[in-house]
């Protein structure tokens, strides 16, 4: 489990990241990549999906 933004943003841009699975919960929001991020705002959620690399797949799951 990550507690830094930072530290996930450098995580998914390493080489061989796979897809970024995001789960949406009513109280939560969880990225996943090799570690999980749990985000507990949708503004802020909506914020971090902007600055992952372009060419990363995301998958969204509910």
């Amino acid at each position: 489990k990550i507690e830094e933004i930072k530290d996930f943003l450098l995580i998914a841009r390493w080489k061989d990241t796979k897809p970024v699975e995001i789960k949406k919960n009513k109280d939560n929001v969880k990225f996943k990549v090799r570690c999980t991020l749990l985000i507990t705002g949708k503004e802020k959620a909506e914020k971090l999906k902007q600055p992952l690399p372009p060419g990363l797949l995301v998958k969204e799951l509910k």
